[in-house]
């Protein structure tokens, strides 16, 4: 870290002095349970504003010795100061965690470009270079970040990441202002602030590959099997994979062997498995059988026709147009699951599904097109410049 850097109560009362704060941070994932946190940067804007230089602080979450971060905590979850990130959700979660606070009044600049005009997940680099005219190296995104000492290369990279971040978001709140779409941007920010690297059992046990053909008995076991992996990847802070496969704790969980021999004859389970962490496996079972029986969902999604493949392509089409007029990003207007619930919908004459395009202003801008073209009252046309135009029949 440079020697002149502000302390994190220093950043803390510049930060709600200007009503302001960008952050950024490094982080390594691999070979672990949870992203290792290894450096947060922060920029707040300097004397001379946002037409100068901001300040810049680099702050070493591994440094035992480091300076106390409570300041900066608190203001990540102060709602009259601007949180500036770009991508932050992963940055969010680990900041969430790791610092124990809320991270409220996100701007993500990735997000708002989208309502720019700009394409969706666009990069920092080019965000930098479409809105200030700025160039980025970048050249040190892939290295160790949990080594120390930091190279001169590593700590100007991570600079680099929030020198700018302040007066990108600037510019693109002039531009979405506008455009009338700033409102929409920082609403679609807000559900960033919830996001978490936590991994809910039950949300796992969903995810399960075929885990909807196991019966309700052994479904229990299955989530017995679940938790234990989780609290045994969390204890050796190593990927959940790496202690037992998804489609071998399936097959356990289906076999439900009571012994070790039985273990050792259930197909595509390692023997070093068996070998390290068979008895606890067993044992695992063995508390699984003990837990009520879990009912699978038995609530059926509308059905599906073959002439929805046509309508949905359609439907694709409208959206796209609807988002070049509207100069926002198509990806965040609708998922073509969100599509195929809406045709889905509209052929069974059931409510509207509880999608994302058919609520707050995603409804203003396409879900209510969306429905007049399924019902016939709206139309496709190719013009002379090969663009799609959408018109009332």
């Amino acid at each position: 870290m440079s020697a002149a850097d502000l302390s994190p109560a220093q950043l803390a009362e510049r930060a709600r002095a200007t009503g302001a704060l960008a952050i950024d941070t490094e982080f390594m994932g691999e070979g672990r349970y949870r992203s290792l946190l290894c450096l947060i940067q922060i920029a707040v804007q300097g004397p001379e504003g946002l037409d100068g230089p901001s300040d810049i602080a680099v702050v070493d979450p591994l440094d035992p010795h480091g300076p106390d971060i409570t300041p900066l905590a608190e203001v990540l979850a102060d709602p009259t100061v601007e949180i500036v990130m770009h991508a932050g959700r992963q940055d969010v979660a680990l900041l969430r965690r790791e610092w124990r606070t809320d991270v409220t009044n996100v701007f993500d600049t990735q997000v708002a470009a989208g309502f720019a005009g700009m394409r969706a997940q666009l990069g920092y680099e080019a965000l930098l270079n479409q809105t200030l005219g700025v160039r980025l190296a970048k050249s040190a995104s892939f290295t160790r970040w949990d080594r120390r000492p930091l190279s001169d290369e590593q700590e100007t990279y991570a600079r680099e990441d929030v020198e700018h971040l302040l007066q990108a978001a600037a510019a693109l709140k002039d531009r979405l202002l506008e455009l009338g779409r700033l409102d929409w941007a920082t609403e679609e920010c807000r559900a960033l602030e919830s996001a978490t690297d936590g991994r809910d059992v039950d949300h796992v046990l969903g995810r399960l590959p075929k885990s909807a053909s196991l019966d309700p008995e052994q479904r229990a076991v299955a989530r017995v099997l679940v938790a234990w992996r989780e609290e045994t990847a969390a204890s050796e802070d190593r990927p959940v994979q790496s202690v037992l496969a998804d489609a071998g704790l399936v097959e356990v969980a289906r076999r439900r062997p009571t012994d070790l021999e039985k273990l050792r004859q259930i197909r595509g389970l390692h023997e070093g498995v068996v070998r390290r962490r068979g008895a606890d496996l067993v044992a695992t079972v063995a508390r699984g059988r003990e837990q009520p029986p879990i009912a699978v969902d038995s609530t059926k999604p509308l059905p599906t026709d073959p002439d929805d493949a046509g309508l949905i392509v359609l439907a694709e089409a409208l959206v796209r147009a609807l988002a070049d007029e509207a100069q926002v990003a198509y990806e965040l207007l609708a998922t073509r699951a969100d599509l195929q619930r809406i045709v889905s919908a509209e052929r069974a004459g059931a409510p509207e599904p509880d999608v994302r395009a058919l609520s707050g202003w995603r409804r203003a801008v396409v879900g209510e097109e969306l429905l007049a073209l399924l019902r016939g009252e709206r139309t496709l046309r190719v013009t002379d410049g090969l663009r799609l135009q959408v018109e009332t029949r």
